[in-house]
């Protein structure tokens, strides 16, 4: 086990938490800049983490029938988060993941890094490129284009 599978918290032990945390800290919305389990201390204010997958898959590419699967949980815990304004979705996977589980065709909402989307229920849905080693060794995402994308995201909710 490695990762979220290991240390309980979603995006700990890899490298893609490595920015996620970074920049949520930069943004006052995590006390440290690291995680390394769900009992690190680490905190977030006004922010909420999540998976449209809820395991590491091998090779970390989740199979269809694997998002299907965890999608009933995303589709839960969407309706009991009512005041939350806007949602972040760290790649493809989540995005569609988000509006299946919303009940929205995913031809009305493209995929776009920096996309806003306001969807039927007045949330907004901002798209990011998923912040793994790949996209961002491949320089598909950059730290900066990552910390602007989460920026406005925050400005959109009003923090």
């Amino acid at each position: 086990m490695h990762g979220a599978n290991r240390t309980g918290r979603p995006f700990t032990g890899d490298y893609a938490g490595v920015l996620l945390y970074e920049t949520l800290h930069e943004l006052g919305l995590a006390t440290a800049p690291e995680s390394v389990s769900s009992d690190d201390g680490l905190q977030l204010r006004n922010a909420r983490i999540t998976n449209a997958v809820k395991c590491v898959p091998p090779e970390n590419k989740p199979l269809p029938d694997e998002i299907r699967q965890c999608n009933a949980y995303l589709k839960a815990e969407l309706q009991a988060l009512k005041s939350v304004r806007v949602i972040f979705a760290l790649g493809r996977i989540a995005h569609d993941g988000v509006l299946v589980a919303l009940g929205l065709k995913r031809s009305k909402f493209a995929f776009g890094h920096g996309a806003e989307h306001t969807l039927d229920d007045g949330r907004v849905l901002v798209d990011s490129y998923h912040c793994s080693r790949y996209n961002t060794s491949t320089r598909v995402l950059t730290p900066e284009m990552f910390k602007k994308v989460m920026a406005r995201t925050c400005e959109i909710a009003g923090l």
